[in-house]
């Protein structure tokens, strides 16, 4: 290869770099969805020009590596935590994680260019972003965050998550983007062009409508049910420093025993945020007494680490009136790296204990998705921080939950884009399953959001307080909630094998 033609492969990824990072303005927020399709839109035009499928790759490499460059930029915030020690670590973090999630866009998109007829690219293109992107909901535990169908979350075509999810609203967005790549292709007849546009308009406007009429339809009344939910807003860096730690404990004991507003009555129960007390649960004879006096009489349930001989939890506990504990959960789905370190117990059994969670060394996995009955509140399910992101954690549970709590700190992730990303992401799981998500944070975005995702009430990120609510009630069972994942899976795989058979068969 000359040097001039490398170049211009090396703007072309650049280019598709540029585009990716426009893509990325979809997501909170700054929640502008459509330069999200307008990103992919050209990202995918130039794939769409590719000579190769090494050159399609590495272009769909770099409108990837752009899109999630922007889309996690948080990752660098819990470096920033102790930035002395770790701060060198946040741009290979954050470069890594996005060059990384992006081979599988790449080698998606490379296959798909080797597989299918120039006339039906687009096609193949837009299915297989939708493969790469259910495989990065399931590989090394999954990642699913950021999807390009979270970036409708503020528009009536959300609500088509309650029966093809977050991820079909993905493979909508993938289709729509290379479907107006593939009417500004050149070379096209000009009915081929204005049938592909009516195809899209029609779409559009069709999932419009439908949105709205499901945004419109009731939901059935809250429960007798009122809910407080405590918001310590504790900062990180100061969380487990033990001249602040229990100021923080003191300051959620004063907001759970706090007057209500005028004509509000008494909580039913009290929720305190992921890790809320920073010491372990069988430490905690002292203080929990002290908590439920606070709640005068309510149960309350909090966020704390709980120890099983060498084995450590990340948990949440439920304590009723005189302070014993009545059930807990230990969150399952953990985050490698951050809270586990992969195949650390398998070293353990070559003598290399340094990373075994089994050894104390990083927290152990709870058994699975479970439900706690909280009593006046009915069965809830709980979610702890990243848990929220899988749709199939909240199918895994042994039935349907009357709703769903989602305690989390993300006092880690700083104030700019994070903690309303997994906002967003927990408003959609609520629309899936037609269940009430209520979510409590240590620094916030805490919220009540209904069946339909909206909010109905939520406290101001950076803002300690409480927040009393009554707990909205639950729809029917959506299709999602019955099938999941796997009707787009099934698509994905049949779409893309018959786009091979056609190739095959025409090259015979």
């Amino acid at each position: 290869m000359t040097d001039r033609p490398r170049l211009a492969g090396v703007r072309a990824v650049l280019a598709s770099a540029a585009l990716g990072a426009v893509a990325s303005l979809g997501h909170a927020p700054v929640s502008w969805p459509a330069f999200t399709l307008i990103g992919l839109a050209a990202g995918i035009f130039l794939i769409l020009r590719s000579m190769s499928p090494l050159q399609a790759g590495w272009r769909a490499w770099g409108l990837a590596a752009g899109y999630f460059g922007v889309t996690l930029s948080w990752l660098v915030e819990p470096f920033f935590v102790d930035a002395a020690r770790h701060g060198w670590m946040a741009p290979f973090a954050l470069f890594f994680m996005a060059a990384g999630l992006a081979l599988l866009w790449g080698g998606a998109v490379a296959l798909a260019h080797r597989i299918s007829a120039p006339s039906l690219r687009w096609l193949s293109v837009a299915f297989a972003l939708t493969g790469a992107e259910v495989i990065r909901g399931w590989i090394f535990t999954g990642f699913p965050w950021g999807s390009p169908g979270h970036v409708w979350i503020d528009t009536p075509y959300a609500q088509l998550a309650a029966y093809i999810g977050a991820s079909g609203l993905g493979a909508l967005t993938f289709l729509m983007a290379a479907l107006l790549a593939q009417i500004a292709v050149p070379g096209q007849f000009a009915r081929v062009r204005l049938l592909l546009a009516a195809l899209g308009a029609v779409s559009a406007v069709g999932g419009f409508v439908a949105g709205q009429a499901l945004e419109n339809e009731p939901l059935p009344d809250d429960r007798d049910v009122t809910l407080r939910l405590v918001q310590p807003n504790a900062p990180q860096h100061l969380k487990w420093h033990r001249d602040h730690a229990y100021d923080f404990v003191r300051r959620q004991i004063d907001l759970t025993a706090a007057t209500p507003s005028p004509g509000q009555p008494r909580p039913d129960l009290v929720i305190w945020p992921e890790t809320a007390v920073p010491t372990l649960l069988d430490w905690t004879d002292d203080l929990r007494p002290a908590m439920a006096e606070a709640a005068q009489g309510a149960p309350v349930l909090f966020g704390v680490q709980r120890g099983d001989a060498m084995q450590y939890y990340n948990s949440l506990a439920l304590i009723g009136p005189d302070g014993a504990v009545q059930a807990s959960y230990d969150k399952h789905h953990l985050v490698p790296f951050g809270e586990y370190i992969p195949l650390g117990d398998w070293l353990d059994e070559f003598g290399i204990s340094a990373f075994a969670a089994r050894a104390g060394n990083g927290y152990s996995a709870g058994p699975g998705a479970r439900l706690m009955d909280t009593g006046v509140a009915g069965n809830v399910l709980p979610l702890i921080c990243y848990e929220a992101i899988f749709p199939r954690d909240i199918r895994a549970a042994p039935r349907r939950a009357d709703w769903i709590l989602h305690a989390t700190n993300d006092a880690w992730f700083g104030d700019y884009s994070m903690p309303f990303q997994h906002l967003a992401q927990a408003r959609f799981r609520a629309i899936e399953f037609g269940l009430p998500v209520i979510r409590v944070a240590n620094t916030g975005i805490s919220a009540v959001i209904d069946a339909r995702g909206q909010l109905r009430d939520a406290l101001a990120l950076g803002r300690a307080g409480f927040l009393d609510a009554s707990l909205p009630g639950a729809a029917p069972p959506t299709p999602y909630s019955r099938h999941g994942d796997l009707p787009l899976t099934v698509l994905i795989t049949v779409a893309l094998f018959g786009l091979l058979a056609r190739r095959v068969t025409k090259a015979r």
